[in-house]
């Protein structure tokens, strides 16, 4: 674990040593995604300007929802942005290989290969929005609180990279999964919004199948007040764990399915 941990630090900094290299592209790459981000939260506002709230919800409850599902989000994207380009760039063009050959973790070394800092753009739209809708509405601020608050953040997180990573796997069948890939992130717009505004399909999709509905409204409901602790802090955890497990069993199976370059 230390040899991991150690490996991925010089990693990191060898990325920072080019972001510092290539400032001016990292900085005008981060205002261009603060801007993408930006446009969302316009969007809401432009809603809440004609109608008092949404289905019971009101303006700055969505905004705290909204908020919220871009910070895990925006943690997957800068730590696992690799396995998006997995199936084209790695499989594909059987580049695969050099991970197996080498004596470590072939997922690690795929994970490592690309530290993505446009992520931070997510993280920082949603934390600012988290904490202004936090004060806005007037919610409690607890030490247990704050805890909860890291803790399930860092679960949603998990179940971000689970679901990018069950479906990357694919590729070791299909050989090019980005386009499954990225019909399913999609989903993942659903629950930046309360799920009680959408059809009962939707919710049970994103619930019980593709579960983004634990990287954003569950936790963020708890916090309002609307779900208890179980349903928006116990069971995203739990859903986290079980869904980087199954994930993992995917890419295991899959990798028993790769053929090489050529064959």
């Amino acid at each position: 674990m230390k040899r991991y941990f150690r490996l991925y630090l010089k990693f990191l900094q060898q990325y920072i040593k080019t972001l510092i290299e290539y400032k001016a592209d990292f900085v005008l790459g981060l205002i261009g995604f603060l801007f993408v981000q930006s446009i969302g939260v316009i969007f809401i506002a432009l809603i809440f300007n004609t109608i008092p709230s949404l289905k019971g919800w009101s303006f700055y409850e969505i905004l705290f929802i909204y908020g919220f599902a871009q910070i895990p989000r925006g943690i997957d994207h800068v730590f696992t942005d690799q396995l998006w380009i997995f199936s084209w760039q790695t499989i594909v063009e059987g580049k695969f290989d050099k991970y197996l050959v080498r004596p470590l973790n072939p997922l690690f070394q795929v994970i490592v290969e690309k530290f993505q800092p446009d992520g931070f753009g997510e993280i920082v739209i949603g934390t600012v929005l988290l904490i202004t809708s936090w004060i806005k509405l007037g919610l409690d601020i607890s030490i247990g609180k704050i805890i909860a608050l890291i803790v399930v953040i860092i679960f949603a997180s998990l179940i971000y990279t689970a679901i990018k990573l069950a479906v990357a796997s694919i590729a070791f069948w299909v050989k090019f999964a980005q386009s499954y890939l990225f019909m399913v992130y999609q989903l993942s717009t659903f629950v930046k919004y309360p799920i009680t505004i959408y059809p009962s399909w939707i919710k049970g999709i994103v619930t019980f199948i593709i579960p983004f509905a634990f990287t954003g409204y569950f936790p963020s409901a708890y916090f309002l007040g609307r779900e208890s602790f179980f349903s928006g802090i116990l069971l995203t955890c739990i859903v986290g764990v079980v869904s980087l497990i199954i994930a993992y069993r995917i890419w295991l199976i899959g990798m028993k399915r790769y053929e090489s370059s050529g064959s």
